[in-house]
């Protein structure tokens, strides 16, 4: 049985007034992949950037409950979000390449975490690339610029990026919704990959895609989480009547 990488108790967000999360509690497995499913405006989003913290960058937000990494709260005053966002690794729905040569937006988090030696960047690059399924694509043009490849490559480009920080848990907001079928497909090929290493957690509104790539699933409604479980049983047993109805297409 797999260990809980990430345990979350009664987590509760407001925007102002606005309760977004209610009482949200479970436990993410290590080096698994988990959905979370929904129709738009349900919370999923804002429960991804809490696991990094991305929240903290915005007005007006309050956070109460817990959310423990490897049993430690990421909320505790004394956690570095810097490197708290090291270990904790964000994909987000457009691909977001900086404005440099696709060397540069990989080997950007190392040198900022002070490596400097030229060999061992030149190492990372590679290892991080070949870990998101795209350095034999790239190899031959790691000096030309990120924001000349194609939308899947600029993709699996911002994955390596997260992944040259050496982080143990990635977080993907919808990763292929802006992708054609193809580079899509290549996308969820590398999740499956990925979570034999890392633990994934992927926000997607494709429930073909959640069933395909996701070991666990939660499925989010009006700010809460209204079941959690492996994939299969939630797709095919599910014990919500709201469940049955949104993975059936009734609504959402």
């Amino acid at each position: 049985m797999a260990e809980s990488k990430l345990s979350i108790r009664n987590l509760n967000l407001y925007y102002g007034r606005k309760h977004v999360l209610k009482n949200v509690s479970l436990e993410i497995k290590s080096c698994r992949a988990t959905a979370l499913i929904g129709p738009s405006g349900c919370g999923k989003s804002t429960f991804l950037k809490c696991i990094n913290r991305m929240n903290d960058m915005v007005e007006n937000v309050q956070i109460r409950g817990k959310i423990l990494l490897d049993g430690e709260d990421i909320y505790d005053r004394r956690v570095d979000t810097t490197l708290l966002r090291k270990k904790v690794g964000m994909v987000f729905q457009q691909p977001n390449p900086f404005p440099m040569s696709i060397y540069d937006n990989v080997a950007y988090g190392p040198r900022l975490h002070g490596i400097k030696h030229q060999m061992r960047l030149d190492e990372i690059v590679e290892q991080s690339l070949r870990g998101a399924a795209v350095y034999e694509e790239l190899k031959d043009r790691m000096q030309k610029p990120a924001l000349g490849l194609s939308g899947g490559q600029q993709q699996r480009l911002c994955i390596a990026r997260a992944l040259a920080v050496e982080p143990e848990v990635l977080l993907m907001d919808e990763p292929t919704s802006a992708l054609d079928p193809t580079a899509t497909l290549k996308i969820e090929e590398l999740i499956v990959k990925l979570k034999e290493k890392y633990t994934v957690v992927i926000v997607t509104h494709n429930m073909q895609q959640a069933a395909r790539v996701a070991d666990d699933t939660a499925f989010f409604l009006m700010g809460e989480m209204v079941e959690f479980g492996p994939t299969k049983n939630l797709f095919f047993r599910p014990a919500d009547p709201r469940t049955r109805d949104y993975v059936t297409g009734r609504f959402g």
